[in-house]
């Protein structure tokens, strides 16, 4: 959803949802992915993932494994198997906006880590607003 100073992402469960602020070009990124939307030329995450299926990878999963200083840290899941190595599951430090846009381009799952998850304040309250409001407001002056 865009704020005033980029694009709010909000995770949930059906029961709680938690909020984090990104920057628009990745939010643009992400937003297109979910519409459908397929560029003339490969964007930098459909590059990403082109390399990713060139070298036998895909994405499995992301997620979202700590916060530090309202700052959240996220670990893309990636596997590989090709003619030339077998099997592989490398963990790749990553932003959580990265591994969102790169995640549904894939419909790969996204997960927080619980601990995390049950300490994040629920902001479905938030979400609701801005969506009743059509998206224009700021949220917690992001």
């Amino acid at each position: 959803m865009p704020t005033q100073a980029g694009c709010a992402v909000f995770l949930g469960d059906g029961q709680k949802a938690i909020v984090f602020y990104i920057d628009p070009g990745v939010g643009a990124s992400i937003n297109a992915a979910l519409a459908g939307q397929v560029p003339a030329r490969p964007l930098t995450h459909d590059l990403f993932l082109l390399s990713f299926e060139a070298f036998g990878a895909k994405v499995k999963r992301a997620v979202i494994v700590r916060m530090e200083n309202e700052v959240y840290y996220a670990r893309l899941i990636v596997e590989a198997e090709n003619e030339i190595m077998e099997r592989k599951i490398v963990e790749l430090d990553a932003r959580p906006s990265d591994c969102l846009a790169l995640a549904v381009r894939c419909d790969a799952p996204v997960y927080v880590v619980r601990e995390l998850w049950e300490s994040l304040e629920d902001m479905s309250s938030v979400l609701r607003e801005m969506q009743e409001s059509g998206g224009n407001e700021g949220v917690g002056g992001a």
